[in-house]
């Protein structure tokens, strides 16, 4: 089974956002929800529900992040 970074998404009330992509990343993203519906066993009706868990992902993974937000701001 194909091992993802993005794993089963959750079943959450959505809110409207408006966001452009460029054409080649939308193709990317249809055909990573592609790939995580065989690798979950549940298939996304909707690949634009796949970019919030993605974008969560990348910040819970970002250790540059972690670190400036463990930083005291200046200031305080």
């Amino acid at each position: 089974m194909t091992q993802l970074k993005l794993g089963p998404l959750t079943d959450d009330r959505p809110v409207k956002v408006t966001v452009e992509l460029p054409a080649a990343l939308h193709r990317d993203l249809v055909s990573y929800a592609e790939v995580h519906g065989r690798a979950t066993g549940t298939p996304v009706a909707d690949p634009v529900r796949l970019i919030v868990p993605m974008i969560e992902r990348f910040i819970a993974t970002d250790r540059g992040f972690a670190r400036a937000r463990r930083a005291p701001s200046p200031g305080s």
